[in-house]
């Protein structure tokens, strides 16, 4: 599976972590950056990894930030990108079965490292249930279509 992720300063440690874990996993992963501890703003990068994943380019997405939730406002702000912030493994299993989330984002700050080795394997090995969540899915595109023609 081709992967993009990104950071900010907040996240980079994390990042390269997660890197080699999913490397490692067989993944083609492509780092949008940040590409050090230096401040940076996050909202470009988080964008730049959503633009990938809602082209097609990347079959999903990771955006690492201290608290995850300003990377996951950012990332969903793409058309076609349903950015899950899960600092936990139970978010993590229900933003792929019930929501199909494409992006996933974890708060650097928030959760350990093997934590969120646990919520990555969870996110990416969970498939999407379909079923009733289906319609749900096609309401959320609807919103989007309509508040951003």
């Amino acid at each position: 599976m081709r992967i993009a992720i990104g950071s900010d300063h907040a996240g980079f440690m994390l990042k390269e972590h997660l890197k080699e874990l999913l490397a490692g996993g067989g993944h083609d992963v492509a780092d949008l950056g940040t590409l050090s501890e230096e401040p940076v703003d996050y909202p470009p990068i988080c964008a730049a990894v959503a633009r990938e994943v809602a082209a097609g380019r990347a079959e999903r997405g990771i955006v690492l930030g201290g608290s995850g939730q300003g990377e996951q406002i950012a990332a969903n702000k793409v058309h076609g990108v349903r950015a899950a912030l899960c600092n936990d493994l139970y978010t993590a299993r229900y933003s792929r079965l019930h929501n199909d989330a494409n992006v996933l984002s974890i708060g650097a700050r928030v959760v350990g490292v093997a934590l969120a080795d646990d919520i990555v394997r969870t996110w990416f090995s969970t498939e999407f249930e379909a079923g009733r969540h289906v319609a749900r899915v096609d309401q959320i595109t609807a919103i989007e279509k309509e508040e951003c023609p």
